[in-house]
């Protein structure tokens, strides 16, 4: 099963002090930004800030780690690229994504910077779906290549230039279930955008807890403080995990007896739901193997 990501926490690529710490977080990836998050004139030094901590990393580090490069178009990529592709780079966050043909744009240079490097595991790609454009064309980049590994959504990009409120629940809903189809149509995650304002926590699980009920994984954190609320909200509940076990075990003993549709708790169970009760397993045993369902 492809890991998923229940926190993604944020670190500007121009601020190494922090990565150690980031590192010894409850979170479940590390995204280091050399894009919004650096300036114009401190790009090379991040780059080679990120760049040697990827050497650095050690095959037993549990983090999912993931970078978010400088756009195809800004004259950054390649150089990016160049420095950030090796083992220790699990997933390239590529910003601002339009079109099929920009992921498999970046996936063609990934494959030539990976073979260079004698690499056999291919790195991810996790497109962000933050303009129109993108957002109307999810579908065709979420399926344009097989290293995609998920959508995640931009919501600053998205919506400040079109005048559109952050905090619209209508807006927010609209976008969520949007991409959220999109990323499922090439049977991949979506993950949630960040939200800003670190000091209402309480805001924070409300979105978490929103964007979960669409079938979101996970969301990004720009703060420590975020990593636990996310990884709290995005596990399923004790009562989900005994449920879809029970859903099951009993679709074991249908299928033996040939009957397609069966009864749990009351309920018609058939295939879209013995799908779901394995999902909800499959992300219980990633994140606790040997104490599944010991969340809420």
């Amino acid at each position: 099963m492809q890991r998923l990501m229940r926190s993604k926490l944020f670190v500007p690529g121009s601020r190494p002090e922090l990565f150690a710490k980031a590192a010894a977080s409850a979170a479940d990836a590390l995204s280091f930004d050399l894009e919004d998050a650096v300036a114009a004139d401190c790009k090379a030094e991040a780059r080679t800030a990120v760049g040697s901590f990827l050497r650095g990393r050690l095959a037993e580090d549990r983090q999912i780690v993931v970078v978010r490069s400088n756009g195809l178009s800004s004259g950054l990529f390649e150089d990016d690229l160049e420095v950030i592709v090796g083992p220790g780079l699990d997933v390239l966050n590529l910003p601002m994504v339009e079109s099929s043909d920009e992921v498999r744009e970046a996936a063609r240079a990934l494959a030539r910077l990976e073979a260079a490097a004698g690499m056999e595991r291919p790195i991810g790609i996790l497109a962000n779906i933050e303009t129109p454009k993108g957002l109307r064309r999810a579908a065709d980049i979420a399926t344009a290549d097989p290293r995609i590994v998920g959508l995640q959504v931009g919501y600053a990009d998205l919506f400040e230039p079109c005048g559109i409120d952050r905090s619209d629940p209508k807006a927010l809903g609209y976008v969520r279930m949007a991409i959220r189809l999109a990323a499922a149509e090439a049977k991949v995650p979506a993950y949630d955008g960040a939200y800003a304002v670190v000091a209402k926590p309480e805001r924070y699980r409300e979105e978490c807890e929103e964007a979960r009920s669409l079938g979101f994984s996970g969301k990004s954190c720009i703060h420590p403080t975020q990593i636990p609320i996310a990884n709290e909200c995005f596990m399923p509940r004790r009562a989900e995990v005994e449920r879809a076990r029970r859903i099951l075990a009993a679709g074991e003993e249908a299928a033996a007896k040939g009957v397609g549709a069966f009864v749990v708790d009351g309920q018609m169970i058939d295939e879209p739901f013995l799908v779901s009760a394995r999902a909800v397993v499959a992300l219980a045993e990633q994140f606790n193997p040997d104490r599944t369902g010991e969340g809420r």
